[in-house]
């Protein structure tokens, strides 16, 4: 495996996840909570971010078998209570970080079109950073507590589903583990299909087949 791309991988994971965790705290401030800011999570300093597995370890052991990348980050808190818009203002915030993900995967796929492709070095940078961000995107909007997509399930969901998905959010990173575990080949079919769904809309967009 190539050193180099190692290395591309963990700095756009570090830059995406940064971004994507301080989207999370700057959306709770705007919705009203400033505990993200007491907590020190309104910045772009990747160490107040990074969770050791699902940011550096996880994505290293996917990139080095050559599956679908996806990760994480230690989640930036907030207190619902305080928050506008109730559980809708939570489902923003949540949101509000796999968008950037993809935001981001759209605009380093459109700057390899226009600037001639994606076989020069530059290019395949910029790979990288569609096929991460991507991953981030997908994986991040699971609607698995404690991933981000679990917090539009709790808009949607009656109160008793509600309790049990609190209930299972408590289980954090343990959860995710043993989801990753279990379940990767299937996480691994959803998120190639998936990818390869939002890339012919970036295709189309732009023009090119």
């Amino acid at each position: 495996m190539d050193i180099g791309y190692i290395a591309t991988v963990l700095g756009v994971v570090l830059v995406s996840m940064t971004l994507h965790e301080a989207v999370h705290g700057y959306a709770a401030y705007f919705l009203g909570d400033d505990t993200p800011k007491h907590q020190g999570r309104l910045t772009l300093n990747p160490v107040k971010h990074i969770d050791p597995f699902l940011t550096l370890l996880l994505p290293l052991m996917l990139a080095l078998i050559q599956a679908p990348i996806f990760g994480g980050a230690k989640p930036v808190p907030f207190n619902p209570t305080r928050v506008r818009y109730g559980e809708w203002g939570a489902a923003l915030i949540a949101i509000a970080g796999p968008l950037t993900n993809l935001l981001l995967a759209f605009v380093a796929f459109g700057i390899g079109v226009v600037s001639g492709g994606f076989d020069t070095t530059v290019g395949q940078v910029l790979t990288v950073v569609v096929m991460v961000n991507l991953g981030f995107f997908l994986f991040n909007i699971l609607p698995i507590p404690p991933l981000d997509g679990s917090r539009v399930l709790y808009a949607l969901a009656p109160d008793g589903i509600r309790r049990g998905m609190a209930a299972i959010e408590q289980m954090g990173i343990l959860l995710i583990f043993a989801l990753v575990m279990v379940a990767s080949p299937v996480i691994g079919g959803y998120m190639r299909a998936a990818t390869q769904a939002i890339l012919s809309v970036f295709a189309a967009i732009f023009g090119i087949s």
